[in-house]
């Protein structure tokens, strides 16, 4: 098989342009070939092990799984992290919102020692690894309620050389967590925000090989994380701290009332590349009166 012959049998589950991309990937990931390569007819000579391996490559991306999963691996801010099952895949949306965090802290000059984070529900680990790294003199704190997670999280932060304090803690039920009492200068998270009624709007291939605890909230509450988080935060955050959530448009609005009424100040929704808003933040502090 070479890569057209891949990239047409791609395209009886993808469309074109989308199947050529995920054979580049197959190709220069799993065996080092570069379009330029593939341009050659490098794609030709591979050996019968190799060619072995790109048939069940081809076989389980037919099947719909996601190719970071086959291949193993992710791109996250100028990253690669390891992934599986386990976690889900690290998404632009949430590269956005790394960017606008540490933009906003190295203008408040978050930077120094004394500044301490958690990331709440932390997956492959993508958000607490990169603050860790473009905040080097942070102490970083992540949590994730699934010890393979943290399994897929601390391999990461390994393989960036970066360290980060991971705990199995639930956010819904942080009582054994050991902070509560003005510690951390930021907490952020990309918590479950989709609803179970939006399942029938989502591509087949999310639904079926990625975790659904880490994507699903009930109908009736779809605030629910955002609400214990920002409760814990009532009391973890330092006086002066932050909140940053990834958010679902649809409660853009929502939340922002229920921040607002848990008295965080200087709210902010902000849009991502797509118009959509996706980020918000809030700070914990007295109100200035006008």
């Amino acid at each position: 098989m070479n890569y057209t012959e891949l990239w047409h049998l791609l395209a009886q589950r993808y469309d074109e342009g989308e199947a050529k991309a995920i054979a580049r990937m197959a190709y220069e990931v799993r065996f080092g070939l570069t379009f330029s390569d593939l341009c050659l007819g490098k794609d030709t000579q591979l050996s019968a092990d190799d060619q072995t391996e790109l048939e069940e490559i081809a076989q389980r991306l037919l099947q719909g799984e996601p190719i970071q999963y086959v291949l193993g691996q992710a791109e996250f801010c100028g990253r690669t992290f390891f992934v599986n099952e386990h976690v889900l895949i690290p998404r632009p949306e949430t590269e956005e919102l790394c960017r606008w965090i540490v933009s906003e802290a190295r203008s408040e000059r978050m930077e120094a020692r004394d500044c301490s984070i958690l990331d709440i529900g932390t997956g492959s680990g993508c958000i607490a690894i990169t603050l860790a790294t473009e905040m080097p003199g942070a102490e970083v704190t992540a949590w994730d309620i699934s010890p393979d997670a943290l399994e897929v999280a601390r391999k990461n932060a390994k393989r960036a050389d970066v360290h980060v304090s991971f705990r199995q803690v639930d956010a819904l039920n942080n009582a054994n967590s050991s902070f509560h009492i003005s510690h951390f200068s930021l907490i952020v998270s990309n918590p479950p925000y989709i609803c179970n009624k939006e399942r029938e709007t989502m591509e087949a291939n999310v639904l079926e090989h990625e975790p659904h605890t880490a994507l699903f909230v009930p109908d009736d509450d779809p605030l629910l994380f955002y609400r214990a988080i920002a409760q814990y935060g009532q009391t973890a955050l330092k006086e002066g701290g932050w909140l940053y959530f990834e958010i679902n448009p649809l409660y853009a609005e929502s939340l922002r009332q229920l921040l607002c009424a848990m008295r965080f100040c200087r709210i902010e929704t902000k849009e991502d590349q797509y118009g959509k808003q996706r980020m918000i933040r809030a700070r914990k502090g007295k109100r200035v009166k006008k």
